[in-house]
């Protein structure tokens, strides 16, 4: 049989999920490779052959997805499967023309072909966008159910930046575990936050052996998605986070849109900072493309441990990296803390960016010399020494923290320096508690 030469484009993540569940045991089909794009570092590397399975008994390559073009014609390529999160609608047609010129076939997998299911009840948060407060709507749910007494197990959107055989099934309940699994600070501001609230994780890159191990010890799953996503199981409940500061974005992006039309419920999250026109026009769009979804108002509120650090001083605000990245934001819960509490200056960090840092800032901000807030890129050890010494050269008084973990535990800041907390709190009704009754009672 003459099987369709297929080139996955993917990111580290929904990638290899797809390969997993649709292609890794599909004799009609053979994957020549992976591409990579938006994670440093990830093209050069291979699938593992003992993950790719019995038909791939040399792994599979991951390629860089710049070469596009070449590798469509010079390995010939016929179909081309898109397989990451968070583009625009215009970056996802590009990239069909710039499939489809160089003779391939474009695909995208419907959401349910890949989704999982349970034998327990699944709960997903999924998004529109990188940024939106996935995270603190993440915790205010296991928060409500555990109240009830459920046992909640949290299964994280996979972030395989390391040793992806080791890394087939992770499960973490200490800080300890965050250091043996050599976690990078982007896992490590996804998993820690559940960790201090006693919540157990699992991740990897094996989605369904996780599920069938977190199984084991759980009342309820809580798929908690990463990007814009869309979950890798079979929900009994979604809930979609949609962001005022980036209006319009909900029904613009993909698969954010996705995510939207099939939530059964929708918070409108950030509702404190964002203009009210703002959040008028997203509730616009929410009913319009998801009329029979409930609409959940709320905050995320920013707190400070340390106000007198930033109260009249010179500050370096860093912030979550992928929301600045990939996700596009301006800025996060540390721009709003440092408002908040009246720094007299944020700080340029641009001038004092370093190494990966600094080219950071080249790819994300192009030709821009100044910029208010420091993504907290920490992709595997040389980049975290990059951040470390970005901001310890920094010409300020004091450091904004904004990252979901204390980032002074992974890198040494030789500055005074602050951390900003943020939580959900639903505004009027209907509230998480209300959504949840059918999986607590």
């Amino acid at each position: 049989m003459n099987r369709k030469r297929t080139l996955i484009l993917g990111a580290a993540g929904r990638d290899f999920h797809n390969f997993n569940t649709l292609f890794r045991n599909d004799e009609t089909h053979e994957v020549v490779a992976f591409t990579a794009t938006q994670i440093p570092d990830i093209d050069g590397r291979k699938y593992p052959a003992e993950l790719a399975g019995d038909l791939y008994p040399k792994g599979i390559s991951i390629l860089d997805e710049a070469e596009l073009e070449n590798i469509i014609r010079t390995q010939a390529i016929q179909l081309c499967v898109l397989s990451y999160s968070d583009l625009s609608d215009s970056t996802v047609m590009a990239l069909v023309s710039r499939v489809n010129a160089a003779g391939a076939d474009f695909t995208m997998i419907g959401a349910e072909r890949t989704m999982v299911k349970s034998t327990k009840p699944v709960i997903a948060v999924c998004a529109v966008r990188t940024g939106c407060g996935k995270s603190q709507t993440t915790r205010r749910v296991i928060e409500v159910l555990q109240a009830a007494g459920k046992r909640v197990v949290a299964i994280r959107h996979p972030m395989p930046y390391g040793d992806l055989v080791k890394q087939r099934v992770q499960r973490f309940q200490t800080i300890e575990d965050l250091k043996m699994h050599k976690c990078t600070i982007e896992e490590m501001e996804e998993y820690e936050p559940h960790i201090h609230r006693g919540t157990i994780v699992y991740a990897g890159v094996d989605y369904e052996a996780i599920l069938r191990e977190a199984e084991k010890e759980a009342d309820v799953i809580l798929w908690d998605g990463g990007n814009n996503d869309t979950s890798f199981y079979k929900p009994d409940l979604t809930i979609t986070v949609v962001d005022p500061h980036r209006p319009g974005h909900e029904i613009s992006y993909y698969p954010g849109q996705t995510n939207l039309r099939l939530a059964d419920v929708v918070v409108i999250n950030k509702i404190d900072s964002a203009y009210p026109e703002d959040v008028d026009e997203v509730r616009t769009n929410v009913r319009r493309v998801n009329p029979s979804a409930r609409i959940i108002e709320a905050a995320s509120p920013v707190s400070v441990d340390k106000p007198d650090l930033i109260t009249g001083l010179r500050v370096l605000v860093v912030e979550d990296g992928p929301t600045l990245t990939h996700g596009e934001m301006e800025f996060g819960a540390g721009y709003v803390a440092a408002e908040k509490y009246g720094a007299s200056e944020m700080v340029n960090p641009i001038p004092f960016a370093v190494g990966s840092i600094r080219s950071t800032f080249d790819k994300y901000y192009p030709g821009e010399e100044e910029a208010s807030v420091l993504p907290a890129m920490g992709y595997g050890d040389a980049q975290m020494r990059d951040l470390e010494k970005t901001i310890n050269s920094t010409d300020c008084d004091s450091v904004v923290i904004a990252t979901p973990i204390d980032l002074g535990r992974v890198i040494r800041i030789s500055k005074p320096s602050v951390r900003v907390g943020y939580d959900l709190q639903e505004i009027g009704l209907p509230n998480i508690p209300m959504v949840l009754k059918p999986f607590t009672e």
